[in-house]
């Protein structure tokens, strides 16, 4: 039995100094994007890992039943007013490859800014509210 687990331990260790410089490689590439987001046109950031749910009543405490922040209360919900705002009229298609990101994702977030009175629709255009 001891030999056994002795080789197995063996070809674990063996493989681990195959993948490390593969991992080491993989660090090496997170933090460039990192130092990258923010730079340039398009911020392609990477995705946010998922939150585990806490001990609780599922309550985001704002009464609405649901956890987490208020949709459009994030990064991107800022970003697409920002970019509604320099550009009025744009579309959501227009949005999403200015941002890097999906269409799916602004048409959550852009209803929920129109619901708060930030944004207005007008055909397939959003515009800011204050150029009403």
């Amino acid at each position: 039995m001891a030999d056994f687990l002795d080789e197995k331990r063996r070809e674990m260790q063996e493989r681990i100094k195959e993948l490390r410089p593969l991992v080491d490689e993989y660090h090496r590439l997170e933090a460039a994007v990192q130092a990258l987001d923010g730079v340039g046109a398009r911020p392609a950031a990477p995705p946010a890992p998922r939150r585990r749910a806490t001990a609780g009543n599922g309550s985001g405490g704002d009464g609405s039943g649901r956890r987490g922040r208020p949709r459009g209360s994030g990064t991107r919900g800022r970003q697409a007013l920002e970019l509604v705002r320099a550009t009025p009229g744009i579309t959501i298609p227009d949005l999403a490859e200015q941002m890097g990101i999906q269409q799916n994702y602004l048409y959550r977030v852009l209803p929920a800014l129109q619901k708060e009175g930030m944004v207005r629709k007008e055909g397939r255009g959003w515009h800011p509210m204050e150029a009403a």
